[in-house]
């Protein structure tokens, strides 16, 4: 039996079926055999095309010279590790991986500070020229790394920085840190104001409420600055090879194209150099991915 105000009693067959048994509809089952399997079959294809070229540059790093330049397509032939210990021990990769440690360590730190705490400004204050600062960040993104080569260039020449890791450094930050600053502006926009506010209160003067109370609700947001800092900086080429003129100052991106010569591609070592160098990305890419969903979501929206 059922009350019903002001009508008394009605059998329970008298209440509509749907207000008994309200609940929401499983997607799941509702979802056809067929599309359940066209579903599944679409997400194993794109998965496979995603991982195909990475697993068969594994496995080619694993093969000897000769069957790596054969026309025998095969997945695994011969292994052996003898690519790897030529390129950690008769090239000057390791220095060159030291070279990028030091490039993509130096863009990821700097690179946070001045994205964090313009981010935060630009979030927090209105100043005089605060718009069209706002607009040069995101008009800079609009120019290809090729145009921007010949001024950095000669700003660098002027600085006497030609050469040198530090003009590899200045030059990521232009690349980094406009980008990192409007996502992290978008991030500090998601975070309440009356936190500022009870700060000050408590005596926090703008600097502490960024630092003790702000930077540390920002961490995934953080997460992905650093992610993309550290990738641009290890992956950059174009800026390296204009600026880098001695071996022993390569980064691993440009030192790689040292294994493909114009008429004697050496592949084998390629390949294991190429497998060497996605390590350190994948390690910070391991220590980040747990901020990178929601870091990237919280800075796309305001409010």
């Amino acid at each position: 039996m059922t009350q019903i105000a002001g009508t008394g009693t009605l059998p329970a067959a008298a209440v509509p079926r749907g207000a008994r048994h309200s609940r929401p509809r499983d997607s799941r089952s509702s979802r056809s055999p067929a599309k359940s399997i066209l579903l599944h079959g679409t997400l194993i294809i794109a998965s496979l095309i995603a991982i195909g070229p990475i697993v068969w540059v594994l496995l080619s790093s694993l093969k000897p010279g000769y069957a790596i330049q054969s026309s025998d397509l095969t997945l695994i032939k011969d292994p052996t590790l003898a690519n790897y210990r030529y390129v950690l021990g008769e090239t000057s990769f390791l220095r060159w991986f030291g070279n990028s440690v030091v490039v993509a360590a130096f863009t990821m730190a700097v690179g946070i500070f001045f994205s964090a705490t313009t981010g935060y400004a630009l979030s927090r204050f209105n100043f005089p020229g605060r718009r069209p600062l706002m607009m040069v960040f995101l008009v800079t993104q609009m120019f290809p790394v090729a145009i921007l080569i010949v001024p950095i260039y000669t700003i660098m020449a002027n600085l006497g920085l030609i050469n040198a890791l530090p003009s590899l450094i200045i030059a990521n930050l232009t690349i980094a840190v406009p980008f990192c600053a409007w996502m992290l502006k978008g991030y500090f926009d998601s975070i309440p104001t009356s936190l500022d506010e009870a700060a000050s209160i408590d005596g926090c003067g703008p600097f502490g409420t960024f630092w003790r109370v702000v930077l540390p609700l920002a961490r995934p947001a953080i997460a992905v600055t650093a992610f993309y800092s550290f990738l641009t900086a290890w992956g950059e080429v174009a800026y390296a090879s204009a600026f880098i003129q001695e071996d022993r100052k390569f980064t691993l991106a440009y030192g790689l194209q040292q294994f493909v010569p114009q008429f004697n591609p050496q592949w084998e070592y390629l390949t294991a150099a190429a497998v060497l160098v996605t390590i350190p990305a994948g390690i910070v890419f391991f220590f980040a991915q747990r901020h990178l969903v929601s870091g990237l979501t919280a800075g796309g929206t305001k409010g």
